[in-house]
């Protein structure tokens, strides 16, 4: 019997990692937002000093690896595993980064929800013993996400109002055995959840229900109240998608007032993006900014991230397929 699991899909940590650190970058339109403030590094253009956006965000998410190591001065010798993704083919941002960083490296694909997933098993490495130091990375791009997912950004197609603006950014987290900051103390695994949406423009619609999934099964796997998180925030539903979850979990019976995006808080209305905010990146740069720094500064203590994934591809798009979606949860509590 898997004794560290509870319920449907929740593993609760016996030893909890740490998140030692977190370091951001993000590019320009995300560093002109309201948490500006709160990232590491703002890019002064999207090309990051490189020829292609492609190359751009392969050095993004490498700045984001190495500066979460060096802010709390551990040699990057002294972690076991790396563990990222991006929104890219074959995981090239990734792979590419990590070639320069030479950790043992665990590629992940969950879409947007890939930073969700990549703390959750970050943690599982850590919790049973098969690492002591691990690094959880994420990172998109607008127009490398533009160039696969949709059409040229040259070409300048208008874009309908429930559409999201993928986060230019990339964010590193450390986690560790023993040390000082917020532990991951549960992990919820998602489940695919397809209620037939067919737009790829539509995302938040489409991974809503995936999400509202995830966090009802979370409460119910744990008996936790509706207010036990000082703030429960997904990863890059929008304002749709927000909505959307928050009418399934209220009929539900479940009453969480403190819910957020952090597609949401990314960008000010008057940034014209739409819907709000996705992408790997963006609750990547969330998590390792704004989130983190109120956790460091005792301003929440329980926070609930349920990243959110939408599994298609431009060929499944074509093809006429569905957009399969998920969502992973992690739990982060000062204890």
């Amino acid at each position: 019997m898997a004794e560290k699991k509870v319920g449907n899909q929740t593993v609760v940590f016996k030893n909890p990692p740490v998140v030692l650190a977190g370091y951001t970058v993000v590019g320009p339109k995300e560093g002109a937002g309201p948490l500006k403030d709160t990232f590491d590094l703002v890019l002064k253009d999207t090309y990051n000093g490189e020829k292609s956006w492609e190359k751009a965000e392969m050095k993004m998410l490498e700045t984001s690896m190495r500066g979460a190591a060096n802010k709390v001065n551990i040699p990057l010798e002294c972690i076991d595993y790396s563990l990222a993704g991006d929104l890219l083919n074959q995981l090239v941002c990734s792979n590419f980064a990590s070639r320069q960083i030479g950790l043992p490296f665990i590629g992940l694909y969950g879409a947007c929800s890939t930073m969700a997933l990549s703390i959750a098993l970050g943690a599982m490495l850590i919790d049973g013993g098969f690492a002591t130091k691990v690094l959880c990375s994420a990172s998109s791009h607008h127009n490398t996400a533009e160039r696969q997912y949709r059409l040229p950004t040259e070409q300048g197609n208008q874009r309908p109002l429930y559409a999201q603006w993928t986060v230019t950014g990339a964010g590193s987290l450390v986690l560790s055995d023993a040390g000082n900051g917020p532990k991951v103390t549960t992990a919820t695994i998602g489940r695919i959840v397809d209620f037939g949406e067919t737009d790829a423009n539509n995302m938040g619609a489409a991974m809503a229900p995936a999400v509202a999934d995830t966090i009802i099964n979370h409460f119910n796997d744990l008996n936790r109240p509706s207010d036990y998180y000082d703030l429960v925030v997904t990863g890059d539903l929008g304002t749709v998608g927000l909505q959307l979850v928050s009418d399934i979990i209220r009929k539900s019976n479940l009453n969480i007032k403190n819910l957020n995006d952090c597609g949401v808080m990314i960008y000010k209305p008057e940034q014209d993006t739409h819907a709000g905010g996705s992408g790997c990146g963006c609750s990547a740069v969330v998590l390792g900014g704004y989130i983190l720094n109120q956790m460091f500064k005792g301003e929440l203590k329980r926070v609930l991230l349920i990243g959110s994934g939408c599994l298609h591809s431009p060929t499944t798009a074509l093809q006429g397929e569905t957009l399969p979606s998920i969502g992973h949860a992690i739990s982060l509590e000062y204890i």
